[in-house]
């Protein structure tokens, strides 16, 4: 599996970034953090009251997600991805404070892209019926904060050869347009 596969560890760097294509299969491993609409909230909330978010953002992944509870001897439940598309109005922002990588599922705003290509940004596609699957290659999970938001809490996810596609590269070439032209001829 793993020679179909570009393999890449966290934190990502510019340079790194700028390897990654829009269609190719990628495994991350290394450190990604947990944070869904109402996270996204409350950073933003914090940035526009100018106070220290609870995670320094450079070179760091968002994984879209709100894992189901753990059974005995797991470390994380089901663990897929959910609708990009509810944070765009706050990715922007968290874009310019340094993040490099996102993980979800559907389509991105331009406003989004746009701030993906000004800071060498890149958007993966998690697979949204392999969420039981991808719970399997999450090692540790530990909460950052807002744990009073449950599985929407902002939480550190160690993983392990995290399966993703690129979907949207730091230059704007997005899957969601080139893979259905491909069909069209």
């Amino acid at each position: 599996m793993s020679d179909k596969f570009k393999k890449i560890t966290t934190p990502l760097t510019d340079e790194t970034v700028k390897v990654l294509k829009a269609g190719e299969c990628v495994l991350i491993t290394g450190d990604i953090y947990t944070a869904r609409d109402a996270a996204h909230k409350r950073l933003i909330q914090l940035v526009e009251e100018g106070k220290k978010l609870p995670l320094d953002l450079n070179g760091k992944i968002l994984y879209y997600v709100g894992p189901a509870p753990a059974k005995p001897g797991q470390v994380s439940g089901s663990a897929g991805p959910t609708t990009s598309s509810r944070v765009d109005k706050y990715t922007p922002t968290l874009l310019d404070l340094g993040l490099k990588g996102m993980i979800g599922k559907g389509l991105r705003s331009q406003a989004v892209i746009d701030s993906m290509k000004k800071n060498k940004a890149v958007y993966f596609g998690a697979t949204g019926g392999a969420a039981a699957l991808i719970a399997r290659c999450i090692k540790k999970v530990e909460m950052i904060a807002y744990e009073d938001l449950g599985a929407e809490a902002l939480q550190k996810m160690e993983v392990v050869d995290f399966p993703v596609t690129v979907v949207i590269d730091c230059e704007g070439n997005n899957l969601y347009i080139t893979g259905p032209e491909k069909y069209k001829k």
